[in-house]
């Protein structure tokens, strides 16, 4: 499908913040463009199958869906494979870890771009000038098969346990996907008593102990692994782990547990790639996904989306979504990774996993 003709300094200046009259410029340019290309949104998570399929029957462009199952260090790369393409297979969109949007905007790997409801996104999460904004968060939890373990673990520790024999699995290779990044993390913080400054150290040498112990399996532990028992404990984000629970429908019965201490939330964002062959799909993209629409949509997938607190001020959430949460006070003791903090434990994992760890994880 071809480039809607506008030239490069118009593309790139085009829609900087929407308003009503250029909403409709946008639209415009984003159907004669046709398509839109995503990249690692696997449909049970955070609820993007019902939002990819929203975004289609509003606006009735086609989306490309690529490797759904990648991390965020893939989508990174993506984009670097994919400088020259102008086909389906160069992402024009990404949603990855927090920590990985600054080193990408560095990189020159992000175009800028500013949602309509750009002020009612907290500062803390987005790009002054933006280049990455957040879109939701969750905590690291224990996703477990009750079928096959009869007593869920309650905190980190619980899982050096000889109960907990090759049941446990990461949800990533912990040396390119953020949420395996993170539970390494969040476990290290629980060791190290919340202290930040040791959390990576000390979450690769807890899951160092783990793999000595034989508790570890060093398989990426998804629905179907957990289901199977290959992987009956998955250490995950907790939307993802209660959309499991969902679709499972107790075959077999699942038990989510937000640990104890090691309680690590985790913001994810979106960004537009500078070499998307789409813009202004990727654009009108992310008006979709920053309205209330989009944002409820990610709530109905038990993600807390960014503009949590501004849609529950003036009173957009539906009753039921809010019922449909875990209990607040499992989330009392949630801690906030600053950027730095994330950037140093992801430099420290991704390199030492392999000689402190040691495991293969595919």
């Amino acid at each position: 499908m071809a480039l809607v003709s506008l030239s490069v300094l118009a593309a790139t200046a085009f829609v900087r913040m929407a308003s009503a009259g250029s909403m409709e410029d946008l639209v415009a340019a984003a159907k004669k463009e046709g398509q839109l290309t995503v990249i690692a949104l696997p449909h049970d998570w955070c609820g993007y199958g019902d939002v990819i399929e929203g975004f289609k029957k509003k606006y009735g462009l086609t989306v490309n869906e690529l490797n759904p199952d990648a991390g965020s260090g893939d989508e990174i790369e993506a984009i670097k494979a994919n400088k020259g393409n102008t086909g389906p297979q160069a992402p024009d969109v990404i949603d990855v870890g927090l920590s990985f949007g600054p080193q990408a905007k560095k990189d020159g790997l992000l175009q800028a771009y500013k949602v309509s409801t750009w002020n009612t996104i907290p500062d803390s999460a987005k790009d002054a000038e933006g280049f990455w904004y957040g879109d939701y968060y969750g905590v690291l939890a224990f996703e477990v098969n009750t079928d096959i373990i009869k007593k869920s673990p309650t905190d980190w520790k619980d899982l050096l346990s000889k109960d907990y024999a090759n049941a446990i699995a990461l949800a990533g290779d912990p040396r390119a996907s953020n949420q395996a990044i993170q539970g390494v993390y969040a476990a290290g913080l629980a060791m190290a008593g919340g202290n930040a400054g040791k959390a990576a150290e000390a979450g690769l040498k807890f899951f160092g102990d783990l793999n000595k112990a034989g508790n570890f399996v060093p398989t990426i532990g998804k629905a179907g692994t957990l289901a199977q028992g290959a992987t009956p404990i998955i250490i995950r984000w907790d939307y993802n782990a209660l959309a499991d629970r969902d679709t499972l429908k107790g075959n077999p019965a699942i038990d989510v547990v937000v640990p104890k201490t090691g309680v690590v939330a985790g913001v994810y964002i979106q960004a537009i790639s500078a070499y998307a062959p789409h813009p202004n799909a990727a654009k009108l993209w992310m008006e979709y996904l920053y309205s209330d629409e989009g944002q409820l949509g990610w709530l109905k997938g038990y993600c807390h989306p960014i503009r949590f607190n501004d849609l529950a001020a003036n009173k957009k959430i539906p009753a039921d979504l809010l019922k449909a949460l875990p209990p607040a006070d499992s989330y009392a003791k949630a801690v906030f990774p600053t950027l730095d903090e994330q950037a140093k434990a992801k430099e420290t994992i991704t390199k030492q996993w392999d000689t402190v760890v040691g495991a293969n994880v595919q």
